[in-house]
């Protein structure tokens, strides 16, 4: 039987992953997926932890961005100018893409630089990283 606090500590790990630490939030999904937890609640924990976490990433960018050459900002200027390519190719529907595991942290920080709308950016990102995590839960069930 799995816990609400494992559901809280999913979300806790996906929340990380993405904003400022290295993390992969999948290994406690899966963790957890073979431990007998719901594939909705995991679904659900892991999805609304990792677009919280990319709220951050959002504001960063909206309003922390004159910090950008200090030791402890999360984004390198590559990360952020490569992100601003690919959100000037694509535009809003980039945010689709923020669940990739190189560059889609810097293109939620890029929303928050173009002053994307947040609930357009909540909608968006948060589309792409549960479509991520659902392929995750079917590819850890044998679904897929």
């Amino acid at each position: 039987m799995v816990g609400l606090e494992s559901y809280l500590f999913l979300a806790a790990t996906a929340f990380i992953a993405a904003t400022l630490l290295p993390f992969y939030s999948e290994v406690v999904l899966v963790a957890l997926l073979m431990r007998g937890a719901d594939p909705g609640g995991v679904f659900l924990a892991a999805t609304i932890g990792n677009t919280l976490g990319a709220v951050v990433n959002w504001y960063l960018g909206r309003f922390l961005l004159h910090f950008e050459d200090r030791r402890w900002f999360p984004f390198k200027p590559h990360q952020i100018h490569r992100a601003q390519a690919w959100f000037l190719r694509y535009g809003k529907w980039s945010l689709l893409m923020a669940w990739l595991p190189v560059g889609g942290d810097g293109l939620t920080f890029v929303a928050g630089v173009m002053r994307v709308p947040l609930g357009l950016f909540v909608i968006l990102t948060g589309i792409g990283k549960g479509v991520r995590y659902a392929v995750v839960i079917a590819l850890s069930l044998g679904l897929i």
